[in-house]
């Protein structure tokens, strides 16, 4: 993996104005993934949008990292359950188009 397409968490809390560690304790709840390579640590460019999510849950709603454990948990349940409704109405409406002809 080359690191172009790689985020330096460092640039990343800099842009952000934010502190390393709050990165870091994501790492530690297993909400990110830290890259580490020559001697920098850097983001997949896919979860920043989720990393952005849980900062504004912490830094504008003061969320600890423990609620944002769980809110990031019920969110993904709920988006697997969605998933799964979505495909049980698309089963149930071919069956109902089979009824009708």
């Amino acid at each position: 993996m080359a690191s172009k397409n790689l985020i330096q968490i460092k640039q990343f809390c800099m842009y952000h104005e934010i502190e390393n560690t709050f990165i870091k304790e994501l790492n530690n709840y297993g909400l990110v993934k830290i890259i580490f390579e020559e001697n920098d640590e850097y983001l997949e460019p896919e979860e920043l949008p989720t990393i952005e999510k849980m900062m504004r849950m912490h830094y504008d709603l003061n969320i600890n990292m423990e609620g944002i454990d769980a809110i990031y948990h019920l969110l993904n349940k709920i988006e697997v359950l969605q998933q799964h409704l979505t495909n049980t109405q698309n089963k149930l409406r071919i069956y109902e188009e089979e009824e009708l002809k």
